[in-house]
């Protein structure tokens, strides 16, 4: 819950949002690691905000096809949850930068300078990281047994704050 008394001017008032933000939506790590852990279901876009929370946990618990978690001036950061047999779908962003970061799952990056013209072709799995620069085609397909989770970040942010999509059906409707 957002209380409005609060107006994110100055360093001090910032602080004391986050924290409010944090105390409404998260936890401490059990791991003792100090930690901010989500608990809030749905998570919600924190973006301008700042804040810190265990985002491998975060994908993990994601199963909407697209939830963004964190929209800035110059970045965002989104869950995705490819469900077994799907892909993102090919697409390119001519403006932004991309990396995706698989946490959990297999499947198979391609990427090229044309979507007829895909040349790197590689299996990602548990860990991997992937780099996308603008301007490049690219797809991600979950060729694995179970749910591909993953987070990206995009610089800068491709999607309107707090873009929740359930599935890539609706993401498509929507143009997205």
């Amino acid at each position: 819950m957002r209380n409005n008394s609060i107006k994110p001017n100055s360093t001090k008032n910032s602080l004391l949002l986050r924290n409010k933000l944090v105390q409404a939506n998260s936890n401490v790590n059990s791991n003792n690691r100090n930690e901010i852990t989500p608990v809030a279901k749905p998570i919600v876009d924190f973006g301008k905000n700042p804040i810190s929370f265990n985002i491998s946990k975060a994908t993990e618990e994601n199963d909407d096809y697209r939830r963004t978690i964190w929209t800035g001036e110059n970045l965002q950061a989104t869950l995705m949850n490819i469900k077994e047999g799907s892909d993102i779908g090919l697409e390119v962003h001519p403006n932004t930068d991309q990396f995706i970061r698989i946490e959990k799952g297999s499947g198979q990056v391609q990427m090229g300078e044309s979507k007829d013209n895909l040349t790197y072709v590689q299996p990602i799995f548990e860990d991997s990281a992937v780099f996308i620069p603008a301007g490049t085609w690219h797809n991600i397909v979950n060729t694995g047994n179970e749910d591909l989770k993953i987070y990206t970040i995009y610089a800068p942010p491709h999607h309107p704050k707090g873009t929740v999509h359930v599935t890539r059906e609706q993401a498509e409707i929507e143009g997205d």
